[in-house]
Parts: structure tokens; sequence; C-alpha cells
């Protein structure tokens, strides 16, 4: 019987996650702040925004460079814990 993996993913990868808030000025810097701070090397000019068709609500998907499980997990604490993220995927 072979041991289980720790993740699907094949680390590094590209990873992109979505973060939904609402219509806030400072959600998108929050955003980028959070991520460069579990991947500095992270590009913001990468990051792509959308509004909800009422205005209310943004997201934006971040492209971050994964090197490893516990990465990933962290950062989607750090984001989900913040008072502007309504969801994190």
């Amino acid at each position: 019987m072979s041991e289980a993996r720790e993740s699907l993913l094949d680390f590094p990868c590209a990873f992109p996650i979505k973060v939904m808030g609402l219509a806030e000025e400072s959600l998108a810097q929050t955003v980028l702040e959070i991520v460069l701070r579990h991947d500095p090397g992270f590009d913001g000019a990468t990051a792509e925004m959308r509004a909800s068709s009422g205005g209310k609500y943004v997201s934006l998907t971040c492209t971050v460079l994964a090197t490893s499980q516990s990465q990933l997990d962290a950062l989607y604490r750090e984001l989900s814990s913040h008072l502007l993220v309504k969801v994190v995927l």
C-alpha cells in the first residue's frame, strides 16, 4: 500500500485563487498585500478583477506560485479571515 500524498498538486505550480468581497476601495490593495506575504514574487498587474452585475461585490483572481500545501493553507486562512473578504475559492 502506498503512502497517502499530502496534496493532489505537484509543487511548485501556478495556482489560481479567487477572492470575492464587497466592492470597497481597499479590497484589491488588501488582497494584494496578503497574497504578497505568501508569494513575494506575485505580480499584482496579473490579478483579474470583475464586478458583480449589481456592483455590490468584486471578485479578484490571483494566480500565485504555490510551493507547498502549507503555503496555500496559510494564504486561504489569512484571506478568509479578513473582514472585507466574503468567499475564497
